[in-house]
């Protein structure tokens, strides 16, 4: 076993681990990147997990051509498959010769990060090396993160991309503090699972977390529901009913699609969040109820205001602190995070055999753009897992339409402007398509790795 720590100061630097027979390549590795990189190095399978099981590195760089079998990829491919078990987060960076392309493409489809064929271009290096170590952190912090909440009861919020970790600072921080709290978001995003996170990490954590969904109950049924109602308030009314305000009394009331509440009811429920007081229908008697509201809608209520269809004291009121949930397609890497996730859970649930997804597939899920956000991802892989009938997931199985990239018109009148404008919003859409994933946004657009680094630099468009 062959580890090489480069300089005095390399232990406060991220780990990348080397994995490679030749001592040329790992020489010249070394040299390359021991500024940034504290390196380490394996010349087999053995050794390369012994390192990876002692120095936990956050990145390896992986020759698929290992001994003992010359000229294959067997040894690479398992080393492959137990790093990723030893560790799912570290980010494994392939490298392969020229006509081993077909094994790279394997090597992505069992969860490698990325893949280089040989000679390696030092710049294309970097930037890939930067943005896996990147990733890498953010799933090891969300891991971390996971661990803890689990500890608190919070579950099923998953995300490792900048948007998720503002979300989820977002809930740490308002859960200590009892006021109302507003969550915007589109239908999917997760937005039930974000209040009852909150209230997980409230002191209201030992009393109820009480959801009523303002468009799933026919109107004239939404303040009984709310309010209750004394008995023979009405026709029906043949017993003295609690309200869900009444039964979240110590805990929370989760207000869902707050949007769609009529007018008449916004009324009575800002007088509610003005004096924590209520009145049951038919009834005389105030009753004050202790709790938090989170409101959840999918609308734009500021846009509501404006029309008169919701009133303004009531959005400042709802509105203390607003939280807002990002669609799926917003989420770059966290796509095929869910996708790994959901395979797992629901692979096991259906008792399926199922190891994976085809190249296609994966291109499928990633050129799809998800109007029902995570909720439509996650009954897209069930019912997949369901369909299937080998050990993976083809185009068939997900039953995916394909998406075209739109591109808005330009205001440009000259035709270079225009050529430029619509260059820029093609790489934009291909590498959110991608996940930012280089290789992958190259192939599609038709140019080399090094072209389109040139042209994210251009353009100055920035990697999520």
């Amino acid at each position: 076993m062959d580890i090489a720590a480069i300089t005095s100061d390399s232990q406060d630097k991220p780990k990348l681990l080397i994995v490679d027979d030749e001592d040329f390549f790992r020489i010249q590795m070394r040299w390359s990147f021991s500024r940034e990189y504290q390196i380490l190095e394996a010349k087999d399978r053995i050794s390369a997990l012994k390192i990876a099981e002692m120095e936990h590195p956050h990145v390896v760089m992986l020759d698929l051509d290992l001994p003992p079998i010359p000229g294959k990829s067997v040894e690479g491919l398992q080393t492959l498959r137990e790093l990723l078990d030893t560790d799912p987060t570290i980010k494994v960076i392939i490298v392969t010769g020229k006509t081993e392309r077909r094994d790279a493409l394997k090597a992505i489809e069992i969860g490698a990060y990325d893949y280089f064929t040989k000679p390696i271009n030092k710049g294309d290096a970097e930037f890939t090396l930067r943005r896996a170590f990147y990733l890498a952190q953010l799933e090891k912090e969300n891991y971390m993160l996971k661990q803890h909440d689990a500890m608190n009861g919070v579950k099923d919020m998953i995300g490792t991309s900048p948007a998720m970790q503002q979300v989820f600072k977002s809930i740490r921080k308002v859960a200590a503090a009892d006021v109302p709290v507003l969550i915007l978001g589109d239908s999917g995003t997760g937005k039930e699972l974000a209040a009852r996170a909150i209230h997980t990490l409230s002191s209201r954590r030992d009393h109820p977390f009480t959801v009523i969904n303002c468009c799933a109950i026919p109107e004239n049924l939404v303040e009984s529901e709310l309010f209750g109602h004394e008995k023979g308030a009405f026709t029906g009314a043949s017993i003295q009913r609690k309200g869900r305000i009444e039964h979240a009394d110590r805990g929370t009331l989760f207000l869902d699609e707050i949007g769609e509440l009529s007018i008449v009811l916004q009324v009575k429920l800002l007088r509610f969040l003005q004096d924590n007081v209520i009145e049951r229908i038919g009834g005389r008697r105030a009753i004050h109820v202790n709790l938090r509201v989170i409101a959840a809608t999918n609308r734009n209520l500021i846009e509501a205001v404006k029309k008169g269809e919701f009133r303004e004291d009531l959005f400042y009121r709802l509105s203390v602190i607003t939280i807002s949930m990002p669609p799926l397609k917003a989420r770059g890497e966290d796509l095929l995070l869910l996708v790994r996730i959901f395979l797992y859970r629901y692979s096991r649930r259906f008792k399926k055999n199922i190891s994976g997804f085809t190249p296609e597939a994966i291109r499928a899920l990633e050129g799809y753009s998800w109007p029902g956000n995570v909720r439509e991802l996650e009954n897209f892989i069930k019912r997949a897992i369901i369909m299937a009938e080998g050990e993976m997931i083809t185009v068939n199985d997900l039953n995916l339409a394909s998406v075209n990239i739109d591109i808005p018109e330009s205001k440009s009148i000259t035709l270079q402007s225009i050529r430029k404008s619509i260059e820029k919003r093609v790489i934009q859409k291909t590498l959110l398509k991608h996940g930012s994933i280089i290789y992958k946004a190259a192939e599609e657009l038709g140019v080399t790795r090094q072209t389109l680094s040139y042209l994210i630099r251009k353009y100055k468009i920035k990697i999520s």
